[in-house]
């Protein structure tokens, strides 16, 4: 298992831009592709992007097509994501995850690891 923790989170306003991180340590990072959630209050979870272990793709929810960004620096073990033109409707915990497999994936429960979540709030 590899540990992930979140940070980067807080309360923004519309139209602003924030840039979440997530830091992994134990095994090889680069084994693992790596995926974001988000769950808004009195919401499911639902699957934000996804990247590939190397980083040469990703997938994005047509929520925030155009808008997020996913990265991966696999030397800082560490995964990004960029968050611009920023909603409310954008408001809620975002949660990384990682599997330990090459495909990306888009489902929670193909996901083994998990952070603790940060709090990302948009006010308009």
């Amino acid at each position: 298992q590899v540990q992930l923790v979140e940070s980067g989170g807080g309360l923004v306003q519309a139209g602003d831009s924030l840039r979440l991180s997530c830091a992994a340590s134990g095994r090889t990072f680069s084994v693992y592709t790596v995926g974001w959630f988000r769950q808004a209050p009195g919401k499911e979870r639902e699957f934000v992007a996804a990247i590939t272990r190397s980083g040469d793709s990703a997938y994005y929810a047509d929520s925030v097509k155009g808008r997020f960004t996913i990265s991966r620096d696999n030397a800082k073990n560490t995964v990004y994501l960029q968050m611009n033109s920023l909603k409310p409707e954008d408001t809620a915990i975002y949660y990384c995850a990682a599997r330990p497999r090459a495909q990306l994936a888009t489902t929670q429960a193909d996901f083994s690891s998990w952070g603790q979540g940060t709090q990302v709030t948009v006010s308009s």
